[in-house]
């Protein structure tokens, strides 16, 4: 089962120019004309139609209550009050990288709530 699992993988995963190579050996090499293959081809930007699973929660500015904004980045990031600060002057810079979506969107909505601007990317 894990190898079935890993083919679908490695399938969804594959490249227009993948699937249409691929197209091409099973045909060529096994006599099989994939009809899906054919659909996936044509359909416009069928790479682009990936969703997207991880965000990256991106301070833009703290806004007017800089004190709180830096008090919920040290709570949030779990890091030091110092790096909380840093990360604050810093802006725009990353909060957390590579997370799910809801904790993007939790993130986004606690620092918007305390004044700060913030973008997901």
């Amino acid at each position: 089962m894990s190898d079935l699992k890993n083919l679908a993988e490695t399938l969804v995963n594959l490249t227009v120019k993948d699937v249409n190579e691929l197209a091409t050996i099973l045909k060529d090499e096994y006599g099989i004309e994939p009809a899906a293959a054919a659909v996936v081809m044509a359909g416009p930007g069928a790479e682009a139609a990936e969703e997207k699973t991880e965000f990256d929660v991106i301070l833009k500015s703290a806004g007017a209550s800089k004190l709180a904004i830096v008090k919920l980045v040290k709570d949030l990031t779990g890091a030091g009050l110092k790096e909380a600060k840093d990360i604050v002057d810093g802006a725009p810079a990353a909060i957390k990288q590579g997370i799910s979506k809801d904790e993007a969107e939790a993130l986004k909505k606690q620092l918007e709530e305390a004044g700060a601007e913030v973008e997901l990317k």
